[in-house]
């Protein structure tokens, strides 16, 4: 046991990642920053369980059962700490070294944003084939016409997540987009730092993939509550991000399936 508390608090949702849990538990343990770790699993009947326990001795909490579903998996996790920043980490997503230092470091120029977010890369599931995803500064219009923030690269006060009740969760897909709107809207403007602290790892399995639609159209309903209306782009692209990506998407997992092989 350790008398240094914690300065962030992080949750791990996660299901049936048992091949991805363990990299994720690793880059955050290598961060060389003191914080409490809770890992909220859904029951997986993989390998996820033995995994998590090899962590058990860093942890500060874990779990492994049926629960309401990812949003309310993180809201469970991040309500049990105490630390005063937070964040989550999906279990098959990593932290680059540094990432949650240069993130902490921001809020002492920053000290009136609620969120300080950074460069993420895009990898498939074996961490390859690197792609650096969309970033810019915070913008109100530009936050409107796309997410131009990336969830992983994200570090928040806990004060400003409970004083907007943390993640809403009717939501099962966008639940991050809407977050920084609320925190946003309520608080104020997010603070950027061009600096790569994370990965997002896009492989055939995820939601965004498998449910594109969903998260589309769910991704535009948040827009337009917040916003008053949808840009046009959001409409230009759906053929390509939702009908396309979605038939591609399919092609790959049948292909996996037969295959045992990543297009």
């Amino acid at each position: 046991m350790t008398n240094i508390k914690p300065v962030i608090t992080i949750a791990v949702p996660s299901f049936n990642q048992g091949q991805f849990i363990d990299d994720a538990l690793a880059s955050i343990f290598s961060q060389n920053i003191p914080v409490e770790v809770y890992v909220a699993d859904g029951g997986s009947t993989d390998n996820s369980v033995e995994v998590i326990k090899k962590w058990e001795h860093k942890l500060a909490g874990w779990r492994s059962a049926p629960d309401n579903g990812q949003t309310a998996a993180i809201n469970e996790c991040i309500a049990k700490g105490s630390a005063p920043y937070v964040a989550w980490l999906n279990s098959d997503d990593v932290y680059l070294e540094g990432g949650l230092n240069a993130l902490l470091a921001a809020f002492t120029s920053a000290p009136d944003s609620p969120v300080v977010y950074g460069r993420v890369w895009n990898t498939d599931k074996n961490l390859k084939k690197l792609e650096r995803i969309k970033t810019e500064p915070f913008s109100r219009v530009r936050l409107a016409s796309r997410c131009i923030i990336s969830q992983p690269g994200t570090l928040m006060r806990r004060d400003a997540w409970e004083r907007v009740d943390g993640a809403d969760e009717t939501l099962g897909m966008s639940m991050d987009y809407d977050l920084w709107w609320r925190l946003s809207e309520r608080i104020g403007p997010f603070r950027y730092i061009e600096v790569d602290v994370a990965i997002n790892r896009d492989h055939e399995e995820t939601k965004t993939n498998t449910k594109r639609h969903q998260h589309y159209s769910e991704s535009m309903a948040i827009v337009k509550k917040y916003y008053g209306s949808v840009p046009l782009r959001w409409w230009a692209a759906w053929p390509i991000s939702v009908w396309w990506r979605s038939l591609k998407g399919h092609v790959s997992r049948k292909y996996f399936a037969k295959t045992g092989k990543q297009l």
